[in-house]
């Protein structure tokens, strides 16, 4: 789904499937009969209220997320129709799945990417084909790997968090500056640094309690 179709989708108007009423596509109830509606074709951004930026504001999105959820907490649905219990159900799940994406800056990156027509895999575990990130990424894991003392594995650690935060800010840029390729490359390097940083964060723990 490109922005454009997103954004068309966000706008649309569907018939409430209970009274037949106008019912925008991200709402959760119709407006009309206050019937709970299933949950639209949009994007996650849309679902969840935000505007399609990598640079959100958390807090509103735990706001946001967690507003939605309230209104479609089962207790409420307890008395209604299956029909209804299963909508809403249908609407938690998809806002659930909006909310772990766009919380997480990596997840975040690729799904704006993929909305802008650039597809990137997360999921690929295959060769980096990139020269310079492969070198990058076997100097760092060989580091990790031969760190012996708490006090180098915690240096590393702290390295790499700092490394994350700062690929971050540059995606920010990227964005910004509408260059998704590099966008793309950076999103690909976060996905190394991150596991990374956890590698790091695992052995340092490891290694702290190895010594009580």
């Amino acid at each position: 789904m490109t922005a454009s179709v997103a954004n068309a989708a966000a706008a649309a108007v569907v018939p409430c499937w209970s009274c037949k009423g106008p019912v925008a596509t991200r709402a959760l109830f119709c407006s009309v009969c206050g019937a709970v509606q299933g949950p639209g074709a949009i994007d996650h951004f849309s679902r969840l209220g935000m505007q399609p930026t990598f640079d959100i504001d958390q807090d509103l999105l735990e706001k946001q997320y967690f507003g939605f959820q309230r209104r479609l907490h089962p207790d409420r649905f307890a008395a209604k129709s299956p029909k209804e219990r299963a909508l809403s159900q249908s609407q938690a799940t998809s806002l659930n799945e909006a909310y772990e994406t766009l919380k997480e800056p990596l997840k975040r990156a690729a799904y704006l990417l993929d909305l802008k027509g650039r597809k990137v895999d997360l999921t690929a575990c295959g060769t980096i084909n990139d020269p310079m990130l492969l070198m990058e990424q076997m100097e760092k894991r060989e580091a990790i790997a031969d760190a012996d003392s708490v006090e180098i594995i915690t240096k590393l650690s702290a390295d790499a968090d700092s490394e994350v935060i700062a690929c971050q800010c540059h995606i920010s840029a990227a964005f910004n500056a509408g260059d998704l390729d590099e966008a793309g490359h950076l999103t690909i390097r976060l996905k190394y640094l991150a596991k990374l940083a956890e590698e790091a964060r695992t052995k340092k723990t490891r290694m702290t309690r190895a010594l009580r």
